[in-house]
């Protein structure tokens, strides 16, 4: 797969297996305290900052915006997301999700924010594909209502062990899952913009003041410390 020619590729081990392990258990545990935190109104179920079950794409399923632990693994790989694609590249934001049994993932494509992406398998109980449309005129937003209007596309099926990587333009080639037979399946989802894309630095960090912030920072108008 060559990024330069498809505008994907898999890197193979972008962390060790034992750091994916890791992550996994770190991101279950996080999901069973904010169950906890719920069952024993600690907190709000409007509170995000452990994460959420309102996740719009996959609804009931556990996701988390900005977790720091991920944040920094999107800082951390940005040199080797830099060398595959040979762009400079701002860092916008990591999304972490969890997904469970009977999940699927629409076909769709992404915001701005996600022009370069990457989903990278932390591990699950089961193996479980994504599937990508190398074409991307194929798949597009109706001009009216702004719904997307999915291909009919067999795609190209891509297999990730726990701690290897699929890169792509996220907000230019449809992609998708088809529904999960496993229990659960831990992915984190790495943003980034290229530099020369125009409204890149006007959107780097997902318009946040710096990384391991909450989606409420956005276009935060207080000052914040450096």
């Amino acid at each position: 797969m060559n990024w330069k020619k498809n505008k994907y590729t898999v890197i193979k081990k972008a962390i060790d297996p034992s750091m994916a392990e890791y992550l996994k258990n770190y991101i279950l545990l996080k999901r069973r305290v904010l169950q906890t935190f719920m069952t024993t109104q600690y907190l709000s179920e409007f509170n995000t900052d452990w994460g959420t079950w309102r996740d719009p794409q996959v609804p009931g399923t556990y996701s988390h915006y900005g977790d720091i632990a991920m944040e920094t693994l999107l800082a951390t790989l940005k040199p080797k997301m830099e060398k595959v694609t040979g762009t400079k590249l701002y860092e916008n934001y990591s999304y972490t999700r969890i997904y469970k049994v009977k999940d699927e993932l629409r076909r769709h494509k992404d915001r701005f924010s996600c022009e370069i992406s990457t989903t990278l398998n932390l591990g699950g109980d089961h193996k479980w594909p994504i599937y990508i449309n190398p074409k991307e005129e194929e798949g597009c937003f109706n001009e009216t209502t702004g719904e997307y209007i999915p291909s009919k596309s067999k795609g190209v099926k891509v297999d990730l062990n726990p701690g290897d990587m699929l890169v792509y333009r996220g907000d230019l080639l449809e992609h998708w899952r088809e529904s999960y037979t496993g229990n659960y399946c831990a992915q984190v989802f790495l943003h980034y913009n290229d530099v020369k894309t125009p409204g890149a630095e006007a959107n780097a960090l997902d318009k946040r003041p710096h990384l391991g912030l909450p989606s409420k920072f956005k276009r935060a108008e207080q000052k914040i410390p450096k």
